[in-house]
């Protein structure tokens, strides 16, 4: 059994899905697959997701949003005729967004709604027209399915005994297409993954029906060695292990929410990227473990918007809790760490910087030098990540000097640097303005020197 989930840009016009039916049609063993909401069909497209949460923002500023919801029907509506279908998912939308407004449930929950119609209503059309072709297909709402989830708006997380309820899929003959982004709690109020969180669900689903392969659909025809806006035609990237995976996709890598990995890990799923455009292609696959290669590093990526805390203090290596209790107050602001490169002396804590607003800033330098005694304490600012990845580093020789002889061709300075014990990554922190230089130049020298 194979669990397919076609992303956005798969299933944004009634010609993509039309390519989503032929893949389907393709492979009998395809028989659960996953849909995002319609993405852009150009570049200088809305997203239906976007579309709905404008709506939503509307709707709350208590102004008038009819022709907001309009936008949205017709974009429905422009699908659904020319696939040949029936019209009645344009009036369940319509009924749906009014009934959601006219709910008693809290603001966050009514957003969480408004947010899904979107994968809701692609999976009722997906259905209808795999219908139309002959094909044996339903529609499954993710609480038919079995898709638990807490009761946490926005960032809904699995239940467990979501995957004993999602195995029994399994015994279904007809081709089932679910929505993905969301589920619904054990109160049966629907509550969404995060923001990508399609992607979250087709991990899930795979991990409950236990299938052979996770094939997910989008945009390319696999994942490259580095961002192709910054090289021009990088190296493809077939196969990377689960580990490399999601140190690229947390660091800037867009293929894949870098939380969807995750129930796929677990259940040791093979999971291949593929592309609807080109379905034919072999695609990148992501599995547990690999044989070595030559070149150890499989990929480079680089994100920006980051912040470092520095905190230095002479002998903080011999206070005892003096990391434990800096990461503490910054848990009590609900700010989580990205890295924290330390000296004897010094700590730095790297956190987004959308995270950190001015009154939180206040009050955690304060707090640092209140409970702490620093000698010095800075914040530093537009600050850039680069990982280089690869999980066979830990044998590698030479390459954090390959990594800094990059930077100095690239006449950029190093502001940290963090190996992680595991060998996985090497971490460098830059300016942001620095980034694509950088880039391109570790590019060269781990994929085009020989």
């Amino acid at each position: 059994m194979k669990v397919a989930k076609f992303g956005g840009s798969s299933v944004a016009s009634a010609e993509q899905l039309q390519k989503v039916a032929k893949i389907i049609q393709d492979d009998k063993d395809r028989k659960v697959v996953v849909v995002s909401a319609p993405g852009k069909r150009f570049s200088d497209d809305v997203k239906v997701t976007d579309l709905l949460i404008q709506l939503g923002d509307t709707y709350l500023k208590d102004e008038p949003y009819q022709g907001q919801l309009k936008v949205i029907l017709d974009r429905f509506r422009e699908i659904t005729t020319e696939l040949g279908i029936s019209e009645t998912i344009i009036d369940e939308i319509k009924t749906g967004v009014e009934r959601i407004f006219a709910s008693d449930d809290s603001v966050a929950l009514k957003m969480d709604a408004l947010k899904a119609t979107g994968e809701d209503s692609l999976a009722k059309v997906l259905s209808a027209y795999l219908q139309s072709l002959g094909l044996k297909a339903t529609y499954l709402n993710p609480q038919e399915a079995g898709i638990l989830v807490s009761d946490t708006p926005g960032n809904a997380q699995i239940l467990s005994e979501s995957y004993d309820l999602l195995y029994r899929l399994r015994e279904r003959d007809e081709i089932v297409v679910i929505p993905g982004f969301f589920g619904y709690s054990k109160t049966g109020k629907l509550v969404t993954f995060s923001r990508g969180g399609s992607d979250i669900t087709g991990s899930i689903v795979a991990a409950g029906v236990r299938a052979d392969l996770y094939e997910n659909f989008t945009d390319v025809d696999s994942v490259y060695c580095v961002n192709p806006t910054i090289v021009d035609q990088p190296k493809q990237i077939t196969s990377l292990t689960y580990k490399e995976m999601r140190e690229l996709s947390y660091a800037g890598f867009s293929v894949f929410h870098d939380e969807a990995l995750i129930p796929a890990f677990k259940a040791d799923i093979p999971v291949c990227i593929k592309n609807t455009n080109n379905p034919k292609g072999m695609g990148t696959i992501i599995v547990s473990k690999k044989e070595p290669q030559p070149n150890p590093v499989v990929g480079i990526a680089s994100d920006t918007g980051f912040i470092s805390i520095y905190v230095s203090k002479y002998l903080m290596n011999r206070e005892l809790g003096f990391g434990r209790k800096l990461l503490t107050i910054l848990d009590d602001e609900d700010i989580s760490f990205e890295h924290t490169p330390s000296g004897i002396d010094d700590i730095s804590v790297i956190i987004r910087e959308s995270l950190l607003t001015e009154e939180k800033e206040a009050r955690i330098i304060s707090r640092i030098k209140e409970e702490l005694d620093p000698d010095t304490v800075t914040v530093e600012r537009d600050l850039a990540l680069i990982m280089v990845v690869g999980e066979g580093m830990d044998s590698g020789i030479g390459l954090a000097d390959k990594a800094t002889h990059a930077f100095t061709k690239a006449n950029v300075s190093i502001k940290m640097m963090n190996q992680g014990s595991s060998e996985v990554s090497m971490m460098f922190g830059i300016k942001s303005n620095k980034v694509n230089e950088s880039v391109k130049e570790l590019y060269h020298i781990f994929f085009e020197v020989n």
